[in-house]
């Protein structure tokens, strides 16, 4: 669309009485990463864009800068910046598999798995018997994430968390 390549995020149909359907969108720009809502019409044609999934892994974080290598040939790196990075970046371990899109032979965005596993740094002590905090804790992950735990989850646990919302969703043993 416009020329860049956009990733289609969450879709709905949606029909007004007496009225034709459209197709609400909330897209993100490859290229620039910028997201924005657009409604389609029937009648609205796209190019389907040559978009490569490239399996890569994540190096290394500093400075603002976010080094990620192809898991095929590690040689070949590529790096965003956290302003690109986004949120994106509390998620971010070493060794981490995700998914790169590369289009044209660059490299313009990338995609987290579902759940990734962080070691929690600080957790506030839990006095058994405490239901007045309303069974849960906010603990600090490794990457800086802070999340909403169960009240037993200590410092030095690791946790898995849900990269699209954020959440908690079990303690991992390792």
């Amino acid at each position: 669309m416009d020329g860049d390549p956009w990733q289609v995020l969450e879709a709905q149909f949606v029909k007004m009485a007496q009225r034709t359907g459209h197709v609400e969108a909330k897209i993100r720009n490859l290229r620039i990463g910028n997201v924005l809502t657009r409604s389609f019409k029937q009648a609205d044609r796209l190019q389907e864009a040559e978009v490569k999934r490239v399996r890569s892994q994540f190096v290394f974080g500093h400075r603002g800068r976010y080094v990620f290598s192809e898991a095929n040939n590690p040689a070949r790196r590529f790096e965003f910046s956290e302003e690109r990075i986004g949120e994106e970046r509390f998620y971010l371990v070493p060794k981490l598999e995700l998914t790169a899109f590369e289009f044209s032979g660059e490299i313009l965005a990338i995609e987290l798995p579902p759940k990734v596993d962080l070691r929690v740094t600080e957790a506030p002590p839990w006095v058994k018997g405490d239901t007045a905090s309303g069974g849960t804790k906010t603990v600090l992950c490794e990457t800086g994430l802070k999340v909403q735990t169960p009240p037993f989850i200590e410092a030095g646990a690791v946790i898995r968390v849900n990269t699209r919302t954020g959440a908690y969703v079990e303690r991992v043993e390792k």
